[in-house]
């Protein structure tokens, strides 16, 4: 999961959160915010993940938005949260690719 800029007319700045499945770069889950935060954040993965989770492992980078509620809930759902290391965008070469793409 990643977050990605947009740039509006109006000179503002839109905050796309998506979730890609890594081992077929299949879209999960998107939506956009102006203000993203902790809550919006672990509402959009209820979303994502309704039920069961299928998954192992989730991969996010440092940001701050992806705070300690965030990584309850991947807990809580049977994800393991997992960091990318510092400085290395290269971790997250599906999300740069699909922000590319956008």
């Amino acid at each position: 999961m990643d977050f990605f800029t947009v740039p509006t007319l109006t000179f503002g700045v839109l905050y796309c959160l998506f979730v890609i499945e890594h081992g077929r770069r299949k879209i999960l889950h998107f939506n956009v915010t102006e203000h993203p935060t902790g809550p919006w954040i672990v509402q959009q993965l209820r979303e994502a993940f309704p039920e069961s989770c299928p998954y192992r492992y989730a991969i996010l980078d440092r940001d701050g938005k992806f705070g300690e509620e965030v990584t309850d809930l991947l807990t809580a759902s049977g994800m393991k949260p997992r960091r990318i290391s510092p400085a290395s965008p290269w971790q997250k070469a599906y999300a740069s690719y699909c922000t590319s793409l956008a």
